[in-house]
């Protein structure tokens, strides 16, 4: 079988890397603020009525927690990554547990057309979640996953090669959009499927989803492509220790780099604050994303971090 890999040079990391990451075996890396909070993110709840129905213009984007989100508009809803369960592990390992609960239920929320899944990390692709929603609720993911979801009971998935395109819904149009990482369920499949992040086009705007991604050189050729952006959804944690995590995550100076380089006019950051994934304080990336904002004197706004459950509207731009 054929493996995927990233086409840019990167350190790699292998089990023994992490091993002795776990069990503290050599230097071990700081904080950058020390005095961070060791803290989730904050929480508000999500009525049923606030995500009954997409919204007439644009798009409603809902942070469901870490990369989970609620997309709505052109009249679908859909969703990204969804993980409500409170474990994203194969079971249920105490440091893994989810620190925040999601902003609603499953059953809160509206008939989904479709989910978007970036790659088969626990964190990502949740079983549980997706039958619940429902297993022959359309899948669109990364290629070399059909199969496998096809064994777990999904018949209706398709896969996306990197910058390959597909309209869904009449209107909506997704592409996968390439990304630094990797995948695997268990010590065996490793990379056996591929990564991606998702271009959504449709209701007159562009959402961008980077998925799980090191800093590359793909973040350039995507706003090359594809820019500007409207909303970008790009990850801001799980970074330290850098010596295991710099290829795989990045950090939040990098990820207000990738802002710059995709020409997003605005993001939200995501992949933080719900579950601790390594080894910094929870809440030190929103505060290195609010310092890197002020240092290239960016606009706090334009990339903000809120609270699991919240809802931000997007319109069509003006130009």
């Amino acid at each position: 079988m054929s493996l995927f890999k990233n086409p840019w040079p990167h350190d790699e990391h292998h089990f023994a890397d992490i091993l002795r990451w776990k069990l503290k075996i050599g230097p071990q890396e700081q904080p950058q603020i020390p005095d961070a909070p060791d803290e989730p993110a904050g929480w508000r709840a999500v009525s049923r009525e606030e995500i009954a129905t997409p919204p007439a213009c644009g798009w409603r984007v809902t942070w469901l927690g870490h990369a989970s989100f609620l997309l709505q508009g052109e009249g679908a809803s859909l969703l990204v990554d969804p993980v409500f369960s409170d474990y994203c592990a194969p079971l249920p390992i105490p440091s893994l547990r989810r620190k925040v609960p999601p902003p609603c239920s499953i059953n809160d929320l509206p008939r989904i057309d479709a989910v978007l899944l970036t790659h088969g990390h626990y964190d990502h692709l949740d079983l549980k979640t997706l039958r619940a929603i429902g297993t022959n609720t359309p899948i669109v993911i990364a290629e070399g996953h059909a199969r496998w979801l096809g064994k777990k009971g999904f018949p209706n998935v398709c896969e996306l090669p990197w910058y390959s395109s597909l309209e869904f819904t009449p209107g909506i149009r997704v592409t996968a959009t390439p990304a630094q990482h990797f995948t695997a369920r268990s010590l065996f499949d490793r990379n056996r499927g591929h990564w991606c992040g998702f271009l959504l086009e449709g209701a007159g705007c562009r959402l961008w989803h980077a998925g799980d991604s090191g800093w590359c050189g793909a973040f350039e050729e995507i706003g090359a492509r594809y820019g500007p952006i409207d909303l970008g959804m790009i990850p801001i944690g799980a970074y330290n220790p850098r010596r295991v995590m710099k290829a795989m995550h990045m950090n939040p100076e990098e990820a207000v780099r990738v802002f710059e380089q995709t020409h997003c006019r605005r993001a939200v950051a995501m992949h933080w604050g719900t579950f601790r994934l390594t080894d910094e304080p929870m809440l030190e990336p929103v505060l290195l994303l609010e310092r890197e904002l002020k240092r290239k004197t960016l606009a706090a706004e334009s990339f903000t971090a809120g609270r699991v459950g919240e809802i931000w509207e997007i319109l069509p731009s003006v130009i």
